[in-house]
């Protein structure tokens, strides 16, 4: 099983250095801040699969194909966030399915599988959201890395990813982990970062609140607090 497909890279041959540098930029970020801005990833992706699906209807049904494109590529967009949670139910469910068939080939009830892995997609919504921007932030930084390559040391990019198959293999699923590691321990950062402003907030407005209060009212209040202190 190839990863990085060969075939992939046969078609991009010739792609421009610029196109190829702006997928690699993009497949960093969604490898840094895939849970971060998922909301933004799920809006473009479904988006665009949206347009491409409209363009096709349009084109086999004779009508107006760019009116059919942005119509249903406005109204996935619309509905991608509501969509989200169904569409991780339903991937990871037809991942148990897939799962359960290779381990019971004779099995008779592998929707049992498809609704219990449905489940903990849903449960574990975040985790297999870092899981698949990472894997997808790798495939797509993989294929942009080796097709610059290609386009600047004059390499055969599709010739070295056949060769070099298990170890590919090996780097992407590495390199999906680690992605998945960095997510969590940058959305732990933000977490952190987000309460100290919180804090520092509150004490600002208190500071400004204090500010406000004329001077003998502040005084008044903090002898009486040492008054009873004592």
């Amino acid at each position: 099983m190839h990863v990085i497909s060969p075939d992939i890279l046969t078609q991009a041959y010739g792609l421009s250095p610029w196109l190829s540098g702006i997928g690699l930029a993009t497949g960093m970020l969604l490898w840094l801040f895939g849970w971060r801005w998922h909301r933004f990833w799920v809006v473009l992706s479904v988006t665009v699969v949206g347009g491409l699906v409209g363009l096709q209807m349009g084109k086999a049904s004779g009508g107006q194909v760019l009116a059919m494109g942005m119509l249903i590529a406005l109204a996935a967009g619309v509905l991608a966030l509501e969509l989200a949670r169904l569409l991780v139910f339903i991937g990871t469910g037809f991942a148990f399915w897939l799962a359960a068939g290779a381990i019971f080939p004779r099995g008779q009830e592998l929707w049992v599988a498809f609704m219990a892995g449905g489940l903990v997609g849903v449960l574990l919504y975040r985790f297999w959201t870092m899981l698949l921007t990472s894997y997808v932030a790798v495939l797509l930084g993989g294929h942009s890395l080796l097709t610059l390559c290609e386009s600047m040391f004059r390499v055969n990019a599709a010739a070295f990813a056949e060769a070099n198959r298990a170890m590919l293999n090996g780097v992407v699923a590495a390199a999906t982990i680690l992605g998945l590691a960095t997510q969590s321990k940058l959305e732990r950062l933000f977490d952190r970062i987000g309460k100290w402003r919180k804090r520092w907030a509150e004490d600002k407005k208190r500071e400004q609140i204090i500010a406000s209060v004329p001077k003998p009212v502040v005084m008044t209040f903090w002898a009486r607090l040492l008054g009873k202190r004592k």
